[in-house]
């Protein structure tokens, strides 16, 4: 009885590690849009403060 016991608990690890693991999948997919995203953004800011600077120059 203890070998099926411990094999069905170990059957039901590995399920939870699995969903685990795409958990982390999904995750690293979400946090590689979210700095490409960044990426934009701070590229954005940047050209935005630019041409506030020409402008103040400008005034």
């Amino acid at each position: 009885m203890l070998v099926l016991e411990l094999a069905t608990e170990n059957a039901l690890l590995r399920a939870q590690l699995a969903e685990a693991q795409d958990q982390c999948v999904e995750l690293a997919v979400d946090a590689g849009d979210l700095h490409a995203e960044i990426e934009a953004l701070r590229a954005e800011l940047e050209t935005l403060r630019a041409n506030a600077a020409k402008w103040q120059r400008v005034a």
